[in-house]
């Protein structure tokens, strides 16, 4: 065997035991469950050993063994056959619907516990984790792994616990008539385990490729749906199917794989039942002729031999159960050993107003070690005041912006807001105060209402006329069709993209925090709505600190200090007029952009 299937057959039993710590909370459902579950293999089991008394009946009849019980006529006998029948049958079919019950609830609340626990676990990451990992894949995670691990639950476990109750009981029953037939009848359980146990560890590193293939299929569907209007726009279509096929052939290659081993096991077990039985009923049938079993005993024992060895049959699709699952367990419990960011236990921000003043003392930054994005950045914003952040692309603006926000922390130096660490402030406390609008505008699938008050509780009609007003939104909102009400579509797909920044900004102005961050927010709009929102924002600006990141170097006209970004450092630093006079990269973008010297 090879080193990768020896890791993954142990990843797999781990990944069973990481999931049954993991379900604590449910082991008195999953007790109930196999309660019931045993309960009706007994049940189950029991008429094959009813035929056989039956036939003892009808051949020995007052010397038979239910005689030797107090029933002395053949009648009385079957009489108590007929009635014990009906209270199995009964039992069986009871405890089967109540089994059924119990696992597939459990199974429910176990993939919903499960998927929520993955999500919110998600939410505490930093944002790196995700910087590194596909969306797509994510999803598939979250969906389709937890619907594998829920199919296991809902009949694989079961399956496992009625296969062994039936050897143990029809195990003990074979020992006590005949230790020699039940050798002989279990002389195939070894083959047919072992068979399972190899099985199952070639199966498991071809299921964990299989789970990865659907992660990259996942992945490119969500990405070209989502760009579908660049496809258009490129008539990269025919391309873009290719690229498709070739994924989804791979994740068919994969199951092809996989399929071939797991159906490969039905055949070996076949023969293996098929040499167990015919051993017992040879075997069995020269002990009866030779008087040394009762013809019902040996009845019994035929039809419990089946009843004990078909069954082994469906050990294929346990087994195949079993893999999917645990490889999809293995990702979604990884997600959930992923170290989130360390939060501080006291969060006095969440209780107390901020001024909203920033210090940047010597921060530096780097994604990768070793390749700094900032280097040695120190500012001080003070509360109400306005910053203009200009730089060419990869000077890193960007990056200063997911610092601020704490996405990420300085690799060095520190940053603080009224003087307290941003290492002493949860992430939510900290951006309860901030309010964040981004080039890349983000709307929610549902009504401009609903992505106006997002995050937010109680808010008023008037309130949200007013934000919207103040972001010049109000006056497009007025004509849509049921106004604030209106659905916008997935990421406000029905509106236009100057619409969507402004229903952004009218978002963070509704929040009325102490910090305000406008990245490239108006970079959507035209020059008229533009010169609008700039009033607006000038006014906004003495209520609360305000950073702007901007090409439009109009923009930052009226702001109190501005910073220019260059490989990462700060370059030039001064008001509009400061930095005019300094003839240098502002001064020379403003004379590109405006045709003007000053």
């Amino acid at each position: 065997m090879s080193n990768s299937s020896s890791h993954a057959s142990a990843s797999s039993f781990q990944s069973l035991i990481r999931l049954f710590r993991y379900a604590k909370g449910e082991r008195v459902s999953i007790l109930l469950a196999s309660f019931f579950s045993v309960l009706n293999k007994l049940f189950d089991v029991a008429p094959e050993i009813l035929i056989g008394v039956a036939i003892d009946v009808v051949v020995n009849q007052e010397q038979s063994f239910v005689a030797s019980l107090g029933f002395d006529t053949p009648e009385e006998q079957i009489a108590v056959l007929s009635l014990l029948t009906f209270f199995i049958w009964a039992g069986e079919s009871v405890t089967e619907y109540i089994y059924q019950i119990l696992w597939r609830n459990l199974a429910q609340r176990l993939q919903s516990s499960l998927r929520l626990d993955c999500y919110q676990h998600l939410q505490t990451l930093d944002m790196a984790f995700f910087d590194q990992r596909d969306s797509g894949e994510l999803v598939a995670i979250l969906n389709d792994d937890v619907n594998q691990l829920e199919r296991f639950l809902d009949g694989g476990v079961n399956g496992v616990l009625q296969i062994s109750v039936s050897v143990l009981v029809i195990g003990a029953i074979f020992l006590y008539v005949s230790p020699f037939i039940a050798a002989c009848a279990f002389l195939p359980m070894p083959v047919i385990f072992a068979a399972g146990l190899f099985f199952s560890k070639k199966a498991d590193p071809l299921y964990a490729d299989v789970r990865d293939k659907v992660a990259v299929l996942a992945t490119r569907l969500s990405n070209n749906i989502q760009g579908m209007a660049t496809i258009k726009s490129f008539t990269a279509e025919s391309y873009e199917y290719e690229r498709l096929k070739q994924d989804s052939e791979a994740y068919v290659a994969a199951n092809k794989k996989a399929i071939a081993v797991s159906s490969a096991f039905i055949p070996l077990v076949r023969i293996a039942v098929l040499s167990g039985f015919l051993v017992t009923f040879a075997v069995g049938g020269l002990k009866a002729l030779n008087g040394e079993i009762n013809v019902g005993a040996y009845s019994m024992l035929v039809f419990l031999t089946q009843r004990l060895l078909w069954p082994l049959v469906g050990l294929a699709e346990i087994i195949d159960l079993y893999a999917r699952a645990m490889a999809s367990t293995h990702r979604l419990l990884n997600i959930l050993d992923e170290p989130n960011a360390a939060q501080p236990v006291v969060n006095p921000l969440e209780k107390m107003s901020v001024a909203g003043a920033l210090t940047l003392d010597n921060m530096s930054f780097a994604y990768t070690l070793g390749r700094p994005v900032l280097s040695d950045i120190s500012l001080n914003i003070p509360a109400g005041g306005s910053l203009g952040i200009v730089g060419a692309t990869g000077s890193g603006k960007s990056t200063l912006v997911k610092l601020l926000l704490k996405y990420y922390s300085p690799n060095q130096g520190a940053i603080a807001l009224d003087g307290m660490p941003y290492t002493e402030m949860s992430d939510r406390a900290l951006r309860s105060h901030i309010g964040y609008v981004s080039q890349d505008v983000f709307l929610f699938p549902g009504s401009v209402r609903e992505n106006l008050c997002y995050g937010m509780s109680d808010v008023s009609d008037e309130q949200l006329i007013n934000a919207a007003t103040m972001a010049q939104a109000w006056s497009f909102i007025q004509e849509l069709p049921q106004g604030l009400d209106t659905p916008i579509g997935e990421r406000g797909v029905r509106l236009s993209g100057g619409q969507r920044q402004r229903l952004s900004l009218a978002r963070a102005l509704l929040k009325q925090p102490a910090i305000l961050i406008l990245d490239e927010a108006t970079s959507a709009i035209d020059n008229e709505t533009e010169a609008a929102i700039q009033a607006s924002i000038d006014q906004v600006s003495k209520t609360c600190t305000l950073i702007v990141v901007a090409h439009r170097l109009s923009t930052l006209v009226t702001m109190d200090n501005i910073v220019v970004l260059d490989k990462g450092q700060v370059v030039e630093r001064g008001s509009h007029s400061d930095l005019l006079q300094k003839a240098g990269y502002y001064a020379e973008q403003w004379r590109i952009q405006t045709g003007r010297q000053g």
